[in-house]
């Protein structure tokens, strides 16, 4: 992996366990072979983590990204960013460090998209305390997509090392999944799916496979048409114009071990769907990896458990894998790019 670029962390809600996590993920750097990277942060807040959980970690403040190859091995590269330690108590978001937050991420996204760092890894936000600062995007993932510029449709997949899945619908209620499935936003997901798996994963033909919304998906529309009406016309669409899709599969037979041999990325009708099988194969080292972006982005499948924040008991394993998954997708984009220019 040495030819990509340092990857910028973004410090994430600083009450939670991000800057925790990010400690414990430097001082495994070793053990699990993990690239370089940088978290945007005041140097401070990082600091008074080191010190309220007895870390052995020292810090070391960069001017240059180019600068944390050079002292990643004995300090963990912090890119400074404007901001004191003075509001921030373990256990509880303020909207007074709303700034912070925002700033880490601006930073890193402008960092990234310039070629300076070759990915993005987002620590968890806290998004109430966000809005009582004015925030108005639903969420990260809208934050990031508006940085990336008119047009952006970003896409959440998550993924470990057994299962990638992209849920179609995700934060709304089961009874309008229904009403927001459409042929159209099938169609939309595949293709953008299947353009970063070839382009992030290096699959040169990926293999995607759509779950019905039923059960049995539809049996043939005895229990619901969804199946017959929406995701049967977008598969037979998009068949027509090279993708290698199938479906609509039941859900409850196409997570097992021989069936997910079958393909590469499971797009399903809702949230749970989605996340219940991935979660249940590895629920510590699931990745969400946002799709559709103009840049890496990875972060742990976790919130910023603030019930544990402080404890010194918050687990890496999940930031552990999205640094190194953001470092095989940066990976995979420079061969790619190499490649193409070479032909």
């Amino acid at each position: 992996m040495s030819n990509i670029k340092p990857i910028a962390m973004t410090l994430g809600e600083p009450g939670g366990i991000g800057p925790e996590l990010a400690l414990k993920a430097w001082l495994s750097r070793k053990d699990h072979v993990l690239p370089p990277f940088f978290i945007l942060s005041p140097k401070t807040i990082m600091d008074q983590t080191i010190e309220s959980l007895g870390l052995r970690v020292k810090t070391k403040v960069i001017n240059e990204v180019s600068q944390t190859g050079k002292f990643f091995e004995d300090a963990l590269p912090v890119f400074e960013i404007p901001g004191t330690a003075q509001d921030i108590k373990h256990g509880t978001a303020s909207s007074k460090t709303a700034s912070i937050v925002i700033d880490s991420i601006n930073h890193a996204v402008n960092l990234t998209r310039s070629g300076t760092a070759s990915a993005v890894v987002t620590n968890p936000i806290q998004k109430s305390a966000l809005y009582q600062a004015g925030f108005k995007h639903p969420g990260h993932t809208e934050f990031l997509a508006e940085l990336s510029g008119p047009g952006t449709i970003p896409v959440m997949m998550l993924a470990n090392s057994q299962l990638r899945v992209v849920p179609m619908t995700i934060h709304i209620a089961l009874s309008e999944v229904p009403k927001q499935l459409t042929s159209e936003m099938i169609k939309q997901l595949v293709r953008i799916t299947s353009k970063s798996l070839q382009r992030d994963f290096g699959l040169e033909k990926p293999r995607l496979a759509i779950a019905g919304l039923n059960p049995h998906a539809g049996e043939d529309g005895s229990m619901g048409d969804e199946e017959i009406r929406i995701i049967r016309p977008a598969i037979k669409a998009l068949q027509n114009e090279g993708f290698d899709v199938v479906g609509p599969l039941p859900a409850d037979t196409m997570f097992h071990a021989e069936a997910r041999a079958n393909y590469d990325v499971a797009l399903c009708s809702y949230h749970d769907q989605a996340l219940i099988p991935v979660k249940t194969l590895d629920f510590h080292g699931g990745v969400n990896v946002t799709l559709g972006l103009p840049f890496i982005r990875t972060s742990p499948d976790h919130g910023t458990a603030l019930d544990i924040a402080g404890k010194g008991i918050a687990r890496p394993d999940s930031l552990i894998a999205a640094i190194k998954m953001a470092a095989e997708m940066a990976h995979k984009r420079v061969a790619g790019n190499a490649a193409s220019q070479g032909a």
